[in-house]
């Protein structure tokens, strides 16, 4: 049994992942306007890691890392962050950001499959219908006409598809792995390293750096609000959900993230969504459903 503290952290946790992770999408495509990516990213995860450790060295947390711990974090670190973030706020300079969101919701059909190959699980009836509603559903998102012949937009969801791919093996690696016990120093380990992994990355292919004093008001406050609140609450969250609950729970954010992503393109950017993009998402969430749903109880 959870204790009533820890279940409360737990729904605050999935509040955090599914309506702020939801809103980063929309945060990333108006930034990207207008800063190169990976430079990005390397700001925004530098800043909160430092934030993180200012944090913890002042609520007095062991900051100490074993070498496996540190080598565990690199890993996850570039899984999530470099790959996983990186390339993926990249591939939004081609396609919206409601669009994007789709796309990543077909995470849980990924962990499961993987799931099967890495613990060889056995999927259950409910799991195989999921598995082939999802099929179905990305292959109405990406057979689109308007998309098929725009070379940028199928690489942008390729890629896409690639970061999914390993945000998802992150997310099963990371809940069996030995990383430092606290989740807030975890998630600053982890943001410190992929920060410098993709500082270098982005000096290696010549982005353009510049001074956050020369950025627009609307990008400063987008950054603001993704350092504070994409990177360090729900991130953090994120890690702490990953330790507490199974894995194929928290890949439940896959509901919530486009549905809000949709929304706030829309409200914002004047973003449309075609008649099959809503036919694609409705039938890839209901097999998203079909995967993440159990007949047993429990958080």
């Amino acid at each position: 049994m959870q204790k009533p503290s820890s279940k409360s952290l737990i729904i605050i946790a999935f509040i955090a992942i599914y309506l702020i992770w939801g809103s980063t999408y929309l945060l990333n495509k108006i930034s990207v306007t207008e800063l190169p990516p990976l430079f990005l990213a390397a700001i925004r995860f530098f800043v909160a890691s430092l934030l993180i450790f200012g944090i913890a060295k002042a609520l007095k947390f062991n900051l100490k890392i074993t070498k496996k711990q540190l080598l565990n974090s690199t890993f996850v670190g570039f899984l999530f962050l470099v790959y996983g973030n990186g390339v993926f706020v990249w591939a939004l300079k081609y396609i919206d950001s409601g669009f994007g969101a789709l796309l990543a919701s077909t995470q849980p059909l990924f962990v499961l499959l993987l799931m099967r190959l890495i613990d060889k699980k056995k999927m259950r009836p409910k799991s195989l219908v999921g598995v082939g509603l999802g099929i179905i559903g990305m292959y109405l998102l990406v057979s689109q006409k308007e998309l098929v012949t725009n070379e940028e937009t199928l690489l942008g969801i390729f890629m896409i598809f690639t970061c999914v791919l390993s945000w998802s093996y992150g997310s099963v690696f990371v809940s069996k792995a030995d990383v430092p016990k606290n989740y807030f120093v975890s998630t600053g380990y982890q943001m410190l390293i992929a920060s410098i992994m993709l500082a270098a990355a982005s000096l290696s292919l010549g982005e353009t750096w510049s001074s956050p004093l020369t950025w627009s008001p609307k990008v400063q406050l987008t950054m603001l609000a993704l350092i504070t609140f994409g990177s360090i609450v729900a991130f953090t969250a994120f890690n702490y959900l990953l330790k507490q609950v199974s894995t194929e729970k928290v890949s439940t954010s896959a509901y919530v993230n486009p549905i809000v992503a949709m929304l706030l393109g829309w409200y914002v950017l004047d973003e449309t969504l075609s008649t099959q993009s809503i036919v694609a998402a409705a039938v890839l969430l209901t097999g998203v459903y079909f995967i993440t749903t159990r007949k047993k109880r429990g958080v």
